[in-house]
């Protein structure tokens, strides 16, 4: 569930939907093959991404990534 739902509220800006950002979330929501996180996390670092929350989730190999995950939908301005 943590990978649908962070258990706190996480602020996401704007200026993070870099175009390498974005190519990464759609490619992995559509293929339903999420290896690519770390990969995203480092996107997201590299425009500016300082929160926790949101890094550390893309960068936990133990977690089950599955399609609805949040930060996934927060790149892709999925509500």
């Amino acid at each position: 569930m943590r990978c649908i739902f962070p258990f706190r509220s996480v602020s996401f800006s704007p200026s993070w939907r870099t175009s390498t950002a974005i190519a990464l979330a759609g490619q992995m929501y559509e293929s339903r093959e999420f290896g690519a996180m770390p990969i995203l996390a480092d996107a997201l670092q590299d425009a500016g991404c300082d929160s926790a929350d949101v890094l550390d989730h893309c960068r936990d190999a133990g977690a089950p990534h599955v399609r609805g995950c949040w930060v996934v939908d927060l790149v892709l301005g999925k509500e």
